[in-house]
């Protein structure tokens, strides 16, 4: 079997059964596909049981709620693909997606992760906009400075909903980590890219649902802590990070952008103090340095003045 497809599932009712519906209607079949319900507490479960109803090579697997990244790690466990591909329970594949990926894969054998790109779909702005992925200009798909291609335009090249991973590669670095509310995929795929080739198709096969759970989309304060937070667990990059200057950059930005809200309302002020010290500024935009000189009720307020100005823009379009 060339790929297992893990689904985590967790009260996502609406939207299961068109994530399923996207695999079960792929042009390449030699798949199997896992869904792990993640404890949910509405009708998920019993809507993807019923979708995957009568297809021999699809299953659903029941776990008491332990977050989405055990949830991943247990349907891998579960799966028996040499290939491990991930979509999460809002998200939906073009049905080419396995086809260009087993493309990619043959193309390219020596890469430890691949990607594809993908659009980004707002339904309730009726919004879509392919990710702009910093490649060069006419680039169709090879081998990518991972951190370079990611720190130019901040789109990840790597996304959960469009990746591929040998499961070599996926179990050498013991998969998801857990306990990690936001970012648990991008601290997986970095460390999959510092040691390995990453390959990309700069084909929108996958598609991003944000108009799911749109607080928890962003970064947030509410419901994070500094030990489940990705940015706070960049320490394990510091070699890396002295000897890399493309990860510096990236890590750079991903600090100042992350650690914005929590900086201007004043939260886990120690901890992001820490981090904000290692930013080296050149590698930033210039406002960013104003945001963390200034007091954070200033910061707070320019932020504010910013997202008002937002919403009334996107309002009169």
């Amino acid at each position: 079997m060339r790929f297992s497809v893990i689904i985590p599932l967790y009260n996502k009712a609406a939207y299961i059964a068109k994530a399923i519906d996207s695999v079960l209607a792929q042009t390449f079949t030699d798949y199997e596909l896992v869904i792990v319900d993640d404890g949910s507490l509405d009708e998920s479960a019993r809507i993807a049981t019923d979708a995957i109803s009568g297809h021999e090579n699809c299953r659903l697997i029941k776990q008491e709620n332990a977050g989405v990244s055990v949830a991943r790690n247990n349907g891998v466990k579960a799966s028996q693909g040499d290939y491990l591909c991930f979509l999460d329970a809002d998200d939906w594949w073009e049905p080419m997606f396995l086809e260009e990926m087993s493309r990619l894969v043959v193309a390219l054998p020596d890469a430890g992760i691949y990607g594809t790109n993908y659009t980004i779909v707002n339904e309730t702005k009726h919004k879509t906009r392919v990710a702009q992925i910093g490649v060069e200009q006419g680039f169709e798909h090879g081998y990518i400075n991972y951190c370079q291609v990611y720190a130019k335009t901040m789109y990840m090249p790597l996304w959960t909903g469009a990746v591929c991973i040998p499961r070599r590669v996926f179990e050498e670095m013991i998969g998801f980590p857990e306990g990690i509310k936001l970012g648990e995929d991008f601290l997986l795929w970095l460390r999959i890219a510092l040691k390995y080739q990453v390959a990309f198709l700069n084909k929108a096969l996958s598609n991003y649902n944000q108009d799911v759970e749109l607080d928890n989309r962003g970064v947030k304060d509410k419901g994070f802590d500094p030990e489940s937070f990705m940015t706070f667990r960049f320490d394990q990059f510091e070699d890396d990070e002295r000897k890399n200057p493309d990860l510096k950059i990236l890590l750079d930005r991903i600090r100042v952008y992350s650690l914005l809200r929590f900086w201007s309302e004043n939260a886990f002020r120690q901890r992001v103090k820490e981090e904000i010290c290692k930013v080296d500024f050149r590698n930033v935009e210039d406002v960013y340095r104003f945001y963390y000189t200034v007091p954070y009720p200033l910061a707070w307020i320019c932020l504010k003045v910013q997202e008002i100005l937002r919403k009334t823009k996107d309002a009169l379009r």
